[in-house]
């Protein structure tokens, strides 16, 4: 179901302005991080250091971003003093503010691993695993920024039902590997290297259901932190009746 946006019509032309240009750069800053988490995995995969480089100097830019963002989403409801859904709205992109944040943090990482990586001479074997993850919660980031952008709350949920998949993946990925140690050691030092950079994706496909979930509660008013999937779509079919 997707709800009709209700953040774009107040007596003070300024204001509609202002909570526009938080959410324009907010997605803006969306876009940059979903970059950075399909170029790290690039770089990890075919061992591009320059490319890996490239992200962890774009962290920065992000970094940037959030601090700016973020100040002006204070300065609103400083001076504005936002109530109801206007409330919900800026401190909504607040908190996506973080999770983007944290993010980058997370491609980087991977990048810094795809580095490490070439210097103990590439990749222990083939490791489909990080091209399937990390296309995975790629689409993730793209898809929980398209629900804001949407007041999509079903886009939402169906954000937050990907990320029981992509933890699967990552169990599976990761006994795969501890199986591959065990018969091989002289691997253990690579092969390390590909799980820090698995579990970095998996942390970003857990960001991209934290967006997700903050889309519900600006939409419905409804706090969907720490439940499961099911009782999410419970929680907003009760708000919906």
């Amino acid at each position: 179901m997707k709800e009709k946006n209700s953040h774009t019509h107040h007596i003070s032309q300024q204001f509609n302005t202002e909570l526009d240009d938080i959410k324009t750069r907010m997605l803006e800053m969306g876009g940059l991080v979903e970059k950075q988490v399909a170029d790290a995995t690039n770089a990890f995969m075919s061992l591009d250091t320059g490319l890996a480089e490239e992200v962890k100097r774009g962290d920065k830019l992000v970094n940037a971003l959030e601090v700016s963002i973020d100040e002006d989403c204070t300065i609103i409801l400083a001076r504005r003093q936002p109530a109801a859904s206007d409330l919900r709205l800026v401190l909504s992109i607040s908190k996506i503010l973080s999770d983007l944040e944290r993010m980058g943090d997370e491609a980087s990482k991977v990048a810094d691993s795809a580095i490490k990586l070439t210097e103990l001479g590439g990749l222990p074997r083939s490791v489909l695993e990080i091209r399937h993850i990390g296309d995975h919660v790629a689409g993730m980031v793209r898809g929980s920024l398209d629900a804001f952008a949407r007041f999509d709350i079903d886009l939402a949920l169906e954000v937050a039902e990907e990320d029981k998949a992509v933890d699967l993946e990552y169990g599976t990925a990761m006994r795969s590997l501890v199986t591959y140690m065990i018969e091989d050691p002289r691997t253990i030092s690579s092969v390390l290297q590909v799980m820090w950079a698995l579990r970095s994706l998996e942390r970003v496909g857990d960001h991209a259901r934290n967006i997700a979930e903050h889309v519900i509660y600006l939409v419905k008013g409804a706090n969907v932190r720490h439940v499961n999937i099911e009782e999410m779509a419970a929680t907003v079919q009760d708000q919906q009746s």
